[in-house]
């Protein structure tokens, strides 16, 4: 982000702001065909991954973009340093292969395992790579990452698994699954604290993790929250970005206690219930419908957005400690006038 954009998002995030603003999250579903390559040169050749963040930038200089310059391979980024089989397409995110495949060999499987080291396994080598090449190149334009990501220990061990086998694994055989997660909250601060040096600019760490909204509130007292929790609090200066976008809403009560600063959520819930839920306390990134930006007409976005504000306003008293967004990241397709409709919305 620029400067300024950094500035006026911890503004955001303080509560001093007035003014409404648009935050999405972006990355290679969205941007390699918005911007006109394959996601195999979005990925692969780093001027054109450059190119097309320059480009969101100049056409839509008012929003705010997170985490923002997002050194990433889609789903096969962590999981990879697991020695993941995974396979790249020209035209959509790689697809991520198990290698346990049946619960009943998860046992002999992860005991096989240890953590990963991302400065030397999987593709994370060539992401920090790729960051230590743009810092450079980012200060020259006025531009630096501020924000650093990572999925998060569920869904990265669900990559290893497939979803199914991961939550039956986690009730006939718990500790098998605890065992892999505390591997994968390991890769996680590791990630995280590996890119935080190598960037040597970021103040904030997303986590992404989609798979705590597969549990019911025992199942997440257990399996996840502990292991969310440890991955925040290992970076107490950050600040904390947290996204889950299905539509159960067990993990919202726990988002302050978690240590979250801005929670990115589902659609499928309204605003208001979320405000309450989270505790009034945590910035809201939402929650228009994701793939209104690729299927819907900008006056029905814009009307969807007008929606939300009314809602979030009429509990919360005003716009503070709202950030415009959708439910979710930017989908593939999302189209520039769709976009424009949520600027629109927010003057």
């Amino acid at each position: 982000m620029t400067k300024e954009h950094w500035n006026l998002f911890k503004s955001i995030l303080k509560g001093e702001e007035d003014k409404l603003h648009v935050g999405l999250i972006v990355d290679s579903p969205w941007m390699p065909g918005y911007c006109g390559i394959s996601n195999i040169d979005f990925y692969a050749r780093p001027d054109q991954w450059f190119n097309s963040y320059v480009k969101i930038k100049k056409d839509f200089p008012d929003i705010i973009f997170l985490p923002d310059w997002w050194a990433e391979y889609g789903m096969a980024t962590e999981p990879s340093g697991f020695g993941v089989k995974f396979t790249f397409y020209d035209d959509n995110l790689p697809g991520v292969h198990p290698m346990i495949e049946d619960a009943d060999d998860a046992d002999d499987i992860i005991s096989t395992l240890k953590s990963p080291d991302p400065r030397k396994d999987g593709l994370m080598p060539l992401l920090l790579n790729l960051q230590k090449y743009m810092v450079p190149k980012l200060a020259e334009i006025g531009e630096q990452i501020n924000i650093v990501s990572t999925r998060g220990p569920l869904t990265i061990a669900s990559h290893l698994f497939s979803v199914t086998e991961l939550l039956m694994c986690a009730k006939i055989d718990p500790d098998v699954v605890h065992k892999l997660l505390k591997m994968t909250t390991r890769l996680c601060k590791d990630w995280l604290e590996a890119q935080l040096e190598t960037v040597g600019t970021a103040e904030g760490v997303l986590m992404l993790d989609d798979v705590t909204g597969f549990f019911g509130t025992e199942d997440y007292e257990e399996f996840a929250h502990p292991y969310l929790k440890e991955v925040f609090a290992a970076f107490p200066e950050c600040i904390h970005l947290f996204h889950n976008d299905t539509p159960n809403d067990t993990s919202f009560t726990y988002m302050e206690d978690l240590g979250a600063n801005l929670f990115n959520f589902t659609h499928e819930r309204n605003i208001a219930d979320v405000y309450k839920k989270t505790g009034g306390n945590i910035t809201l990134l939402g929650n228009v419908p994701p793939m209104a930006l690729a299927n819907n007409t900008p006056d029905e976005v814009y009307t969807l957005a007008k929606d939300c504000i009314k809602d979030y306003t009429a509990t919360a008293g005003s716009a503070k400690g709202l950030l415009l967004s959708v439910g979710g990241g930017v989908p593939m397709g999302a189209k520039a006038e769709n976009i424009n409709a949520l600027l629109k919305a927010a003057d």
